[in-house]
């Protein structure tokens, strides 16, 4: 079983209640996502390993703390398709845009997300005219951000500008401030985290702070406003831009994003007393309450100092109203 760095796997450790059950059964149970008939493709494939053997007997049954590792291999490249799909512009020049991204959308395409996303949409806007660096699915992608979170992105549009921004990025020179929605009060209220992040080993969806063999993540926070003690309103300014860094170390923190529906979806604000229709809003809020604010780089070509900043968006603002009025 060879592993490519672009395929997709997953780990599932075997507790008490899965002992002694089939595995395909087992790894059905495990990921949710993936079909019984996928499960058993992949095991038809090789592409199920037991402690880093590969299983060959499709009916075997699982042992508790045995851990099982899935892969699934990633599909050939497909070439998106310009989509007519309306952005908000923040900035545009013959190097360069700057996009405020809708929560929602999906920065390029992915296995079950071929169109609708921003990479659809800037190959329509720009008609065709972006940096080929990031492959063939990811055209003038330099940095991206997660579905469910809104904001400000960079996207190069010729290989140059898309090289000089990955070097300002790979030197932790590019501003980039977010304010995050968080259940609790963080303590201590300001603070500078720096750890270890990498893929968790319980959920391959999921990062976690590790102690070896993850990338090294600085988050400098700042607790703007305090919501009865129940919230709060958090400015993150990144050092570093790891995957779901600021959900990671807001969680490490006890300060789970309010509507993250990966890290501890069933973080609800349970107070008596309190304002029960706003309590409903918060605790139903449909995405992370996370916001790309500002973004601040060097022009590749110009050498300019550009800052940009973003309004929030209306579900964002709405849900602070909501905790203003607990």
């Amino acid at each position: 079983m060879t592993m490519a760095d672009t395929d997709i796997y997953n780990t599932a450790i075997v507790n008490k209640k899965y002992n002694g059950w089939r595995i395909d059964k087992f790894l059905t149970a495990s990921f949710p996502d993936i079909s019984r008939s996928q499960i058993q493709r992949l095991l038809n494939e090789g592409n199920v390993s037991c402690n880093g053997a590969v299983i060959e007997d499709n009916s075997c049954k699982v042992r508790e703390n045995e851990t099982y590792q899935l892969i699934i291999p990633e599909p050939e490249d497909a070439v998106p398709e310009p989509e007519d799909i309306p952005l908000e512009i923040v900035y545009e020049d013959d190097d360069l845009v700057v996009v405020n991204k809708p929560a929602g959308m999906t920065v390029h395409p992915a296995p079950g997300s071929p169109r609708g996303t921003l990479v659809n949409a800037l190959l329509h806007h720009c008609q065709g005219r972006l940096s080929g660096i990031g492959g063939v699915k990811r055209p003038g992608i330099v940095h991206r951000i997660d579905k469910d979170t809104s904001g400000l992105l960079v996207v190069a549009k010729n290989d140059t500008a898309h090289k000089n921004l990955c070097e300002q990025f790979a030197r932790h020179s590019i501003e980039r401030t977010y304010y995050a929605l968080v259940f609790g009060v963080p303590n201590p209220t300001n603070g500078r985290i720096e750890t270890l992040i990498g893929r968790s080993p319980y959920d391959r969806k999921k990062m976690a702070i590790v102690k070896k063999n993850g990338k090294n993540a600085i988050t400098n926070y700042k607790t703007l406003e305090v919501f009865k003690s129940l919230a709060s309103l958090v400015q993150c300014n990144l050092e570093t831009g790891r995957t779901h860094q600021i959900r990671v170390h807001m969680s490490s923190l006890g300060c789970n994003l309010i509507g993250d529906q990966l890290y501890e979806k069933n973080k609800k604000i349970n107070a008596k007393g309190i304002n029960e229709s706003a309590k409903l809003y918060i605790n139903n809020f449909p995405r992370q309450a996370l916001h790309a604010l500002s973004l601040g780089f060097i022009h590749p070509k110009t050498k300019k100092t550009l800052q940009f900043s973003s309004e929030l968006p209306l579900d964002f603002k709405e849900l602070m109203d909501n905790l203003r009025n607990l």
